[in-house]
């Protein structure tokens, strides 16, 4: 069925395309001034009619690929986008890119939606001195609406709103689809590829708050493009290289002369690296060898090698400790990887008179930054520039990626004590919802007391409402199979204003998804769940689910419909909580 639905959209998606050029053409003709001949004038209408009739066979075929039933969750706030951008396009022909804006209302008295489109194009109409009220242009878009399933009225309110409801068919129709066919996105992200580069530690150093961040971070990244479709691929572009690497394998030769047979027990890396770089500061003759290793190092001299590869395999492990506890999945790929290629950048660079000499340095300038990369150092060795110009290179032309994003961070650095008792204290839940619940564009204080908290936004308080939705079916001895029946043959009621106001945020969630995947903001979905979780709290204090005898106990009623909403609510959640790497506790 996937296959259908994606070859659906793909000829969905050509037809929108030929309807756009096929318009364009009709009004290409229409002003056509070139009409000197008689017999062109004939042809020119004989083509337009034809024109017309194949647009007007192309529109219907459109149409009836959008009734096809799916079961995908739909894009809501898309499909109303697509309604009224086609009512102001009827409405206002001769305006470029008219402003199309349909957003969520904010309060129940102004509806479930608004198109607030009519002051943008008041505005668009002022420029062309064509002063004409917000209202009227309501009115106009409101006159042009295409007949639709979505809305059952529209309003105009103040200035030019306009107010949409819903119907109330079309909202249970797609509730019930969740709950039948389960919690499905289109594949938006079908034959796209999608590297996310996260986590990123030193070899041989602390991973701090910041690591742990990016790493939170870029792997719910990674499921969300998985879950919309594309082809994922998640990437460590650990620090595996460089001159702190002579001096580790320096120490190393020293303290385990026998490495090379026998497998030193370096016990803590940190330590390790710590004595090191004292040595490094203080001994000169230690700092020569140090960098006679790294000469070595780079011409991947074999005894050389092993040593580094026992340093890297040491702080591999530790990595691996909290990617394990954490459910991370990562393919790391290091610097040490885009080594080969760095003088094939270089050279290309060179070749394309991109490179300026300055001060024995070899820079490029980027147009719009005024801080030039660095791609050869004066001592001839490249630098963190060069390997990432060289990684970006590989990414897309060998791994022909469609999008790259980088999760990069940095923070308060999270003592030996503090990431001890991460490890083995506390619920990973808390941990990462603790990062993903705050903006990723500001800093935010590493504290387990918030992390903890069983009130607020919070992983503590969702898992506890998830729990707590869950068992309201298993409280009224209904089990998963006649859930699955009562989803396919009881239509959900949704009279009560808390039924409906709980039903709409429900089928919000493919609405949120969309915006993170646009601005990759994922506390975003931290706080739809946290709103999901509330309006549900508001529906079961002034809705029974289940009745029952107040001295016995006992079952006297369930209203089935509710007992849906509420599993309906428990689907979308725990498919948000995947999303971000969260493991709810399972029904028994």
């Amino acid at each position: 069925m996937d296959g259908l639905v994606a070859h659906c959209s793909a000829r969905l998606l050509q037809q929108e395309k030929e309807i756009k050029f096929l318009t364009a053409e009709i009004d290409r003709l229409k002003n056509c001034n070139c009409l000197e001949a008689s017999s062109s004038l004939e042809q020119l209408r004989e083509e337009n009619l034809k024109l017309k009739y194949r647009l007007n066979i192309l529109q219907k075929s459109l149409q009836a690929e959008r009734s096809r039933p799916t079961k995908n969750m739909i894009n809501i706030n898309s499909c109303l986008q697509e309604v009224f951008g086609c009512a102001i396009k009827a409405a206002y022909p001769d305006l470029e890119n008219p402003p199309l804006i349909v957003t969520p209302s904010q309060q129940p008295k102004f509806g479930d939606y608004q198109c607030n489109s009519a002051m943008g194009i008041s505005q668009m109409l002022k420029t062309k001195e064509q002063k004409v009220n917000p209202r009227e242009i309501a009115e106009n878009i409101i006159k042009h609406l295409p007949d639709n399933e979505y809305m059952d009225k529209v309003e105009i309110a103040g200035p030019g709103f306009i107010n949409v409801h819903l119907r109330k068919s079309f909202v249970s129709e797609q509730l019930t689809n969740l709950l039948v066919n389960g919690v499905q996105l289109p594949a938006i992200g079908e034959n796209k590829k999608v590297i996310v580069d996260f986590s990123s530690p030193n070899i041989a150093k602390e991973m701090h708050v910041g690591h742990l961040r990016s790493t939170i971070i870029g792997e719910s990244m990674s499921r969300l493009f998985e879950f919309a479709g594309y082809n994922v691929l998640r990437l460590n572009h650990v620090g595996d290289w460089g001159t702190q690497f002579g001096m580790l394998i320096a120490h190393l030769q020293d303290k385990f002369p026998d490495y090379l047979t026998v497998s030193p027990p370096i016990g803590d890396l940190q330590a390790f690296y710590k004595e090191s770089k004292k040595r490094f500061d203080t001994e000169e003759e230690f700092k020569k060898r140090a960098y006679q290793c790294v000469v070595l190092l780079q011409s991947k001299n074999p005894d050389i090698m092993k040593a580094w590869n026992l340093i890297c395999d040491v702080s591999r492990q530790e990595f691996n400790k909290i990617y394990e506890a954490l459910d991370i999945s990562l393919i790391e790929r290091g610097e040490s990887f885009y080594q080969d290629r760095m003088n094939d950048v270089v050279k290309e660079f060179e070749d394309r008179g991109f490179v300026q000499v300055d001060d024995g340095r070899k820079v490029v300038f980027v147009p719009g930054c005024s801080v030039p990369l660095t791609v050869v150092k004066s001592d001839g060795g490249y630098t963190y520039d060069t390997s990432d110009l060289a990684a970006i290179k590989q990414r897309l032309f060998e791994e022909k990626a469609d999008m790259i994003i980088y999760v990069v961070d940095s923070g308060q650095v999270l003592t030996t004590e503090e990431l001890k008792a991460a490890q083995t204290s506390v619920a990973y839940g808390c941990i990462k919802y603790a990062d993903l619940s705050h903006n990723r564009l500001n800093d935010y204080i590493f504290s387990f007391d918030k992390m903890l908290d069983d009130r607020g936004n919070t992983a503590a308080y969702l898992l506890y409402a998830f729990t707590r939705i869950r068992s309201i079916a298993r409280l009224a001895n209904i089990d998963e199979e006649m859930l699955r029946k009562a989803a396919r043959e009881t239509k959900i009621i949704l009279d009560h204003e808390k039924e409906w106001k709980l039903g709409r945020c429900i089928l919000r969630f493919p609405e949120v998804l969309q915006k993170i995947l646009d601005d990759l903001l994922l506390h975003t979905l931290c706080d739809y769940i946290y709103e999901l979780a509330t309006t549900f709290t508001e529906f079961y204090d002034s809705c029974y689910c289940v009745e029952k005898d107040r001295q016995t106990g006992e079952v006297l009623k369930v209203n089935t419909w509710r007992l849906l909403l509420c599993e309906a609510v428990a689907a979308v959640m725990a498919k948000g909580f995947d999303i971000l790497g969260i493991k709810p506790v399972q029904r028994m």
